[in-house]
C-alpha cells in the first residue's frame, strides 16, 4: 500500500527535545529550501524549493508491518540558535528633584539640629539625675537634726547630761579634776579596746559620747557600775570615767561623735 504525504516546507524554533542518539528532533523541515529573500541572499533564485535537488526531509512517514512509523532527523548550524534572552538592568528613577540646591546650607542645618538634640537631652538627663538624687537625701526635719548646740554654762561639774542627737542619746559629762586623773592614771595599754583618756576628749573637763552600748545597743547608766561610770543591766557591761569598757560582755569603748566648742559662746556644736 502507497503512502503519499503531503510534505511542506516549513521553519520551525529549536527544540531542546533530542532523539536517543542526541540529535535535536523536528519534524517536517526541508533543509533543501531557500531562505527568503533578502539583501544578502546573493541572487540564488526565488523564494521556494529548489529545482535542481530533491527534497531532504528531516523527517518522513514509511509503511512497516506493524504500521506507519515516522521518523525525523534536524541538522542544524550553531548560527540559527538564537542567543539567550538577556534580561535589562531595572530603570533607577531620577530624584533629582529632591535634593537640595545649596548641600552647604543644608549640612549647617543639619548639624545645627544634632547639637540642638544633644543640648536638650544633655539637660534632660541632668534634670532627671538631680531629681533622682534629691529623692534619696534626708529630709528637712533629719537636716534640722544634724547638729545640736549646747551650752555648757548650764551644766554643773561632776554632773551629767542626755540629749537626743540624729535618734541616740549622746552623754555629756563635766567631770573633777579628780575624775580626770583618775582617768589618766589607768594603764589604757591592758584594756581591750586600747585609748588613753586625752586620746577621747578634746578637754579634759568635757567627754561627750554617745550613750549607747557597744554590746547590743542598750542605754547605759550614769554615774554607776564597778568604775564609777556607766553600766549597762541588760548585760553587764561596765565602763570607766572615760566611757571606755572595762568589764562584761561589751567589746568597745563607747563611741565618740564629732563635735567642735564654740569658745566664745561657751557651746559645744555635735555634728
Amino acid at each position: 500500500m502507497a503512502y503519499n504525504g503531503l510534505k511542506k516546507a516549513v521553519t520551525l524554533a529549536p527544540s531542546v527535545r533530542t532523539l536517543p542518539s542526541g540529535v535535536p528532533a523536528a519534524p517536517l523541515l526541508n533543509l533543501s529550501a531557500r531562505a527568503p529573500a533578502d539583501p544578502h541572499a546573493h541572487g540564488h533564485g526565488a523564494v521556494g524549493p529548489r529545482s535542481d535537488t530533491p527534497p531532504r526531509w528531516t523527517g518522513g512517514v514509511s509503511n512497516t508491518s506493524s504500521g506507519l512509523f515516522l521518523q525525523l532527523h534536524l541538522f542544524l548550524p550553531v548560527s540559527c540558535i538564537p542567543p539567550p534572552a538577556v534580561k535589562e538592568a531595572p530603570e533607577v528613577p531620577d530624584f533629582g528633584h529632591y535634593r537640595a540646591n545649596d548641600n552647604d546650607s543644608n549640612r549647617a542645618l543639619s548639624y545645627f539640629m544634632v547639637g540642638t538634640l544633644g543640648l536638650v537631652s544633655a539637660s534632660v538627663a541632668k534634670s532627671s539625675v538631680t531629681e533622682f538624687l534629691k529623692t534619696m537625701s534626708a529630709s528637712a526635719d533629719v537636716l534640722a537634726l544634724a547638729k545640736v548646740e549646747i551650752d555648757l554654762n548650764t551644766i554643773p561639774e561632776g554632773k551629767n547630761v542626755v540629749i537626743k542627737w540624729r535618734g541616740k542619746p549622746v552623754f555629756i559629762r563635766h567631770r573633777t579634776q579628780s575624775e580626770i586623773d583618775e582617768a589618766r592614771e589607768v594603764n589604757w595599754q591592758s584594756l581591750r579596746d586600747p585609748e588613753s583618756d586625752d586620746m577621747r576628749v578634746k578637754k579634759p573637763e568635757w567627754l561627750i559620747m554617745l550613750g549607747v552600748c557597744t554590746h547590743l545597743g542598750c542605754v547605759p547608766i550614769g554615774e554607776a557600775g564597778d568604775y564609777g561610770g556607766w553600766f549597762c543591766p541588760c548585760h553587764g557591761s561596765h565602763y570607766d570615767i572615760s566611757g571606755r569598757a572595762r568589764k562584761g560582755p561589751a567589746p568597745l569603748n563607747l563611741e565618740i561623735p564629732t563635735y567642735e566648742f564654740n569658745e566664745a559662746e561657751g557651746k559645744v556644736i555635735i555634728g
